[in-house]
């Protein structure tokens, strides 16, 4: 289902599924992440779906996304202060990360796949999110980083909410791995 226009980068709250028909495939991400043949055959199994709450509060801007798979398997949290401070998270999935995020104008965005896309209200009014995250490589032996940017497209005639991600690791040595996750609003929290 399309996005309807009140929903926006200035305020994302609403539930999102993923939609895997239109989304990139990302195993080849998460085999760089460290998850077995297993988990990944388990995730790409169910559909994710985003909790989006998104606020402002004495400590700023704020983005917790919690993530559900089909069936009510609870997957991991996401809370972002979109502040460009570091902070480390110990991950259900991932293991210890560590993130930054901030909202950036499009022209601030300096790789051209992660600026490259997006509809005028989120590239120009809203801002997009830029959301970085890495693997603590002190306590993981691993060695990644996923660079994001968050906003919404129009594709196939309907405003969606989309990611870019643009993924590097020491185990690919050819380049980072580029993809485009998409989303459908499904409705209010």
């Amino acid at each position: 289902m399309a996005a309807p226009p009140e929903v926006t980068n200035k305020n994302l709250t609403g539930k999102y599924i993923m939609n895997k028909s239109l989304s990139d495939d990302s195993d080849d991400i998460l085999k760089l992440q460290g998850l077995s043949w297993f988990k990944r055959r388990a995730i790409s199994m169910f559909t994710l779906t985003l909790s989006v709450k998104h606020y402002t509060d004495e400590a700023g801007e704020h983005i917790d996304v919690e993530q559900t798979l089909s069936g009510g398997i609870k997957g991991s949290n996401e809370d972002r202060i979109l502040d460009w401070e570091e902070r480390g998270d110990i991950d259900d999935v991932f293991g210890a990360v560590i993130g930054k995020s901030k909202k950036v104008k499009v022209e601030e965005v300096e790789d051209e796949f992660l600026k490259s896309g997006w509809t005028e209200d989120a590239a120009a009014e809203d801002g997009l999110v830029l959301a970085v995250d890495w693997s603590d490589t002190s306590k993981t032996g691993m060695e990644w980083k996923a660079e994001m940017t968050w906003g919404f497209e129009i594709l196939n005639g309907e405003r969606r909410h989309a990611r870019h991600l643009k993924f590097t690791s020491s185990n690919k040595k050819d380049g980072p791995i580029l993809k485009r996750l998409y989303y459908d609003y499904i409705g209010p929290l």
